[in-house]
Parts: structure tokens; sequence; C-alpha cells
């Protein structure tokens, strides 16, 4: 049932109140609490799984085994964040009389955790994105409080996940009020406005997520908004990439974009070839070998159709491979280079489900042009060969420009958790391209920098006291 607004206004109060709590805590606590939720949602794997199963029809193996063992896996390697101790970005800067701007206070910097976070959910990833996952993983992993929002797409899901985290992490010692899950668009706004949050994120469509960014940067006191929302995620092959294994990329695309009925962000929406490419009987082969999977709910399946409608109206598009009538079977069209940049929005814009086009250029120069036309995204692929780096040097600045993760001769669907990945991108792939919302970074989204100037040691933080207590890696003097 939707949360109304005095369970609301008490789940935002008991954040409101953990928060000083929470930011009081060492790393090494908060690094327990997330084994603890981790270890007890492993522990309901038997529950939780077909709950999931039930309410997205998502099959059990191995999509839904396979994510919840990422949703715990980012709770414990956000363990592994803490104990590192380098996120908090300690410095140390002595006074120094002789500093050449002037004399030089001793002034000192790390971070804070930013307050209570809004968190809501994704509809197509239900553990990994959803209840525990990434956004309230890195919260909790700042010191941060999350209140989340439930997606209507698996209620009962998120309600038991959601107690069995909370109880998890107070049972591990967290205050109360460190955790809780609201639901109903309305409770999500009446959150969003509210003074008590500081902070929230948001996976989902382009049209929800700007929706809620207006909100989050028009209210009296405006806070981060961190939104992660639509892509196309171009591939461009190249001739050489053609010519020495064709078949083998048009396979592997296929496989991609309609991997889980084409409802991840980072499903390819645009394959660029070379005018000749000789792909086609490749292309249809493997969509044919694809089966109609259901989708998450009937709103996306309706949006899907829609879609798909639309762009076989286009009278520049052709059908490569689909049902006679707009179904949920794969579909993949096709459009020259010269139409494509004609067809304006239609052929551009991210289709939820298994479409996907084919884009025909008739060289280096006007795949140059068609990629410096395209909306930025999270992704960008490159299928090509070492061999023509020369002219694949000249396209990287426009892939660079549209994207926040560029791939080789790889394929964006499955997107890893670890230090170095960058989920995010410039909008509307994001309304903040600094940041991610995958890998260990994304604690930063939710971390503010604070500078002590002048500060007797007893009042210092731990990370900046001179005795480092923590043992933490910092920059002392200019060396780390």
């Amino acid at each position: 049932m939707d949360t109304q607004s005095s369970e609301l206004n008490r789940v935002l109060a008991a954040a409101a109140a953990a928060a000083p709590r929470l930011a009081e805590t060492t790393p090494a606590q908060r690094a327990g609490w997330l084994a603890a939720a981790a270890d007890a949602l492993d522990a309901a794997a038997a529950e939780l799984i077909p709950l999931a199963a039930q309410e997205t029809h998502l099959p059990e193996a191995p999509r839904l085994r396979g994510e919840l063992a990422r949703t715990t896996f980012q709770l414990r390697l956000f363990g592994d964040v803490l104990r590192d101790g380098a996120f908090l970005g300690a410095t140390i800067d002595h006074a120094d009389p002789d500093w050449p701007m002037g004399p030089r206070p001793d002034i000192r910097r790390t971070v804070v955790p930013i307050g209570p976070v809004l968190v809501f959910a994704a509809s197509n990833f239900p553990f990994a994105f959803s209840v525990a996952g990434g956004d309230t993983a890195s919260a909790l992993a700042a010191g941060c409080p999350v209140v989340l929002k439930a997606h209507p797409g698996h209620p009962e899901l998120s309600e038991r996940t959601g107690r069995i985290v909370r109880e998890a992490l107070v049972g591990a010692g967290a205050p109360e009020g460190i955790f809780d899950v609201i639901s109903g668009v309305d409770a999500g706004v009446e959150a969003l406005k509210d003074p008590r949050v500081l902070a929230a994120a948001f996976t989902g469509s382009v049209p929800g997520g700007r929706a809620l960014f207006d909100i989050a940067v028009a209210r009296p006191t405006p806070i981060p908004f961190y939104g992660e929302l639509g892509s196309v995620n171009p591939v461009v092959v190249t001739p050489g990439a053609v010519k020495a294994r064709g078949a083998e990329v048009a396979k592997g695309y296929v496989g991609s974009f309609t991997l889980g009925a084409g409802q991840f962000c980072t499903k390819p929406g645009l394959l660029f070839l070379p005018e000749g490419h000789g792909l086609d009987d490749a292309l249809r082969e493997a969509v044919r070998a694809v089966s109609a999977q259901p989708m998450l709910n009937d709103r996306i399946a309706n949006g899907y159709q829609q879609s798909t409608a639309r762009l076989r109206a286009e009278p520049s598009v052709t059908v490569l491979a689909a049902p006679e009538e707009a179904g949920f079977e794969p579909a993949l069209l096709t459009v020259r280079g010269v139409d494509f940049r004609k067809a304006g929005e239609i052929v551009r814009s991210e289709c939820f489900g298994p479409t996907s086009i084919v884009v025909t250029y008739s060289g280096q120069d006007e795949l140059r042009e068609l990629l410096g036309e395209l909306e930025p995204g999270l992704t960008a692929t490159v299928h090509g060969e070492e061999s023509e780096a020369e002219d694949l040097r000249a396209i990287m600045p426009a892939l660079t420009r549209i994207a926040g993760r560029l791939l080789w001769n790889d394929w964006p669907t499955g997107v890893t958790v670890s230090w170095a990945q960058q989920h995010g991108g410039p909008y509307p792939a994001t309304t903040a391209p600094t940041t991610t919302s995958v890998g260990t970074a994304a604690i930063e989204r939710f971390l503010r920098p604070v500078a002590w100037q002048g500060f007797p040691d007893a009042l210092l933080p731990p990370p900046l006291r001179e005795a480092n207590p923590w043992q933490l890696p910092r920059r002392v003097d200019g060396e780390r």
C-alpha cells in the first residue's frame, strides 16, 4: 500500500535523527553493517528469488540468481572501500610561513556524509538497482541514512527485501532510522521535497527522472539529484572488423540487444555498419534464433509496442528481421546514414525493449558526422582491428563526447562492479555526468568535502589527526 503522510513523516524523522549518529561511526563499523546485510540477503535467496521471478517475469536462473549475487557482492565491495580509506581523501597542509602565496595556515580536508538520501528503485533490476542496490549500498557506505522509494513493478519483493536489510543493519549495531522503505508516487515526491532529504538517486526513464530532477533543484534549498535516465549506446563496426569476423560481430550484437528482452539501460540501440557490409543474412539468422521474452510489466510492454510501431512507420526505415506485426519478438530495422540524419528523434531515441537499428555509413567522413549528431549516453562501442587505429583515432573524440564508458571489441550489456567502473555520461544519460552509479566511486556522490583550518588536534576528525589513528592513506604537505 502507498505510504501515508504520517508514516512518511515518521520515516524521515528517524532518518534525520540517525544522520548525526551515522556521521560519527567508523568506516570499519559501516563495513560490518554492510556485510551483515549481504549475509542476510544471501540467506534469504530461496525466498527472494522466486518472489522476484513472480513479480518481474524474469527467469530465476541464471538471471535473478546472478543479480542477487551481484547485489551482495557490491555490498561487500563497499566494505573493502571503507577499510581501504582512500575514499576519505584525507589531505593535510601544515602551517608554512614560507609558502609562495604568503604564510599558509594549517588546513586539513576530508569528506563527511551528506545526510539522509532518498533512493528511487528501478524496475528492470529488482535486486541490483533496487532496494539493496548500488545506490543504497554506496549511500550507506558513505554514512548516510537511506529512504528507499520502492518500484511498483515488484512491491512484495521490495517490502520483504527492505525488512531483511533493515533488520540486518540494526541487528549489527546500526542506529534505528538508518534504512526504511516507502511506496507510492505521491510519497516519493513528498519525500523529495522534504528538507530533511539532502540528496536523491534515481534509475529509470528520461521523463520520470527529469521530472524528479526538476523538483530537486526547484526546492527552496536545492539538493544533488543523481539520475540515471536513458541511453542509446551506439556500436561502430569498421570495415576491417566486418572482413575479419563479421558473422561473429552480428551474432554478438543480436545477443546483446535482446538480452533480458532489451530491457537494459546499456542495450546497444544503434549499429553503425559500412555500406556493403554483407551481414544482412547473418543478422536475420541471429534475430530469428531468439525467442520472444516477457516484458517486465504491462506499462513497459505497451510503451515498447508503441515505440516499435512508430519506428516501422518511418518511411526511410526498412525491416531487416521482425514479426509481421509489432509484438514482443526481437526486431532489427535498418536505415541509410543519409536518411538517419533526416529522420530526426524517432530513430535516435531509446527504444526500451528488444529492437535495434542498423545504420549504414558510406565512409569515415559520414561516420564522424553521424556520431557528431548523436545524443550522449552511457556507452559507445567500437568493433575494429588494431591495424585501423589511425582511422579510428579520428572518431574517438566524438565517442568520448557522448559516452561515459567506451568499449573495444566487447558489448555494453553486463556492467561489472569494480574499482575502475564508470556508469554515467552526459545528459540525458545522467543528470550528473561527473559521477558514476556503479563501482566503488559511487560513494563519492554522498560525501561532502569540508576543510578544517587552524583547529587543535583534539577537535579534528580522526582522518585528519596528526597520529593518523585509522592508518589512512593521506596526502601530507603535497606528498602522498
